[in-house]
């Protein structure tokens, strides 16, 4: 059985960081792709950062400069570093394992954490 577990979540001012992690069990996170989601209530889901197998990362236009994907296999954890952080980051954040298309689209399989809320506010 397949369990992700996001932590690091929390209440934090405009202009400050977090750090997400999550680790997981049931599944081994080396030869996969990995992604971070976010999601409002009454909005989609939406990919904001992913990292291949092999360390490459991408992110939504959104957060590029400001977040960080890494990934340590040897503690099948991928973290999320935020930093600048505004209330328009404010979401449920999500982890998820997924793999990459030939054209370099990222696919999000059906494992899913419970998310850890993260909330940008003065």
């Amino acid at each position: 059985q397949v369990q992700l577990v996001e932590s690091g979540g929390g209440l934090v001012q405009p202009g400050g960081s977090l750090r997400l992690s999550c680790a997981a069990s049931g599944i081994s996170f080396r030869n996969n792709a990995l992604g971070w989601y976010r999601q409002a209530p009454g909005k989609e889901r939406e990919l904001v950062a992913r990292i291949t197998s092999g360390g490459n990362t991408n992110y939504a236009d959104s957060v590029v400069g400001r977040f960080t994907i890494s990934r340590d296999n040897a503690k099948n954890t991928v973290y999320l570093q935020m930093n600048t952080l505004k209330p328009e980051d404010t979401d449920v954040y999500y982890c998820n394992v997924g793999r990459l298309t030939s054209d370099d689209r990222y696919i999000p399989r059906d494992y899913w954490g419970q998310g850890t809320q993260v909330t940008v506010s003065s």
